[in-house]
């Protein structure tokens, strides 16, 4: 049985070493990172990270524990059993030969996807969505032949909705704000 998708999401203090030492965490336990996206937030000098795993609820716990006790780690939440809203961005590199392009641009806008890049023989799509879109949309692109493929991994945010209920006011006294 697979272990179960957790999405954690964290405010650190903007300082050389921080991501190694929270991913050295994962690591010790041997648990491997599937998705990390990192990015300054709305608090100047503090960083947002979203990091998507597989692993069991016990070591989950245990590897949490362990980050809450980190200097530059400000706040962590694990949001696996919140309501989000969850995204990423993925740019794909297609062969695009001139006499197939108007097939790859429909298919572009039925995913609502933008052509960011063309070239002679080639085109690069950006898609953003969850996870499961950007697959489905990969999988379609494939008989076309790609080139390239870069994702951001996702990035979540508990839902509004689900904030006014105290998660988003929890995480702004949290950092104080």
């Amino acid at each position: 049985m697979a272990a179960p998708k957790h999405t954690i999401i964290l405010l650190v203090r903007n300082r050389p070493g921080v991501l190694t030492r929270i991913a050295s965490l994962f690591r010790r336990r041997l648990i491997n990172i599937e998705s990390l996206a990192v990015g300054h937030c709305e608090t100047p000098g503090m960083s947002r990270m979203t990091i998507g795993v597989d692993g069991e609820n016990v070591v989950m716990d245990q590897i949490i524990r362990q980050i809450q006790k980190l200097v530059d780690v400000v706040k962590v939440m694990d949001v696996t059993s919140e309501t989000t809203v969850q995204h990423e961005l993925a740019m794909i590199m297609v062969e695009c030969p001139p006499e197939r392009r108007h097939e790859l641009v429909a298919l572009a806008d039925i995913y609502k996807s933008q052509i960011v890049d063309v070239g002679p023989d080639a085109m690069v799509i950006e898609t953003v969505g969850e996870e499961s879109k950007v697959d489905s949309l990969i999988t379609l692109l494939e008989p076309y032949g790609i080139r390239e493929i870069v994702r951001t991994g996702r990035v979540a945010m508990v839902r509004v909705s689900a904030a006014a209920e105290g998660g988003q006011r929890r995480l702004l006294r949290a950092i104080g704000a």
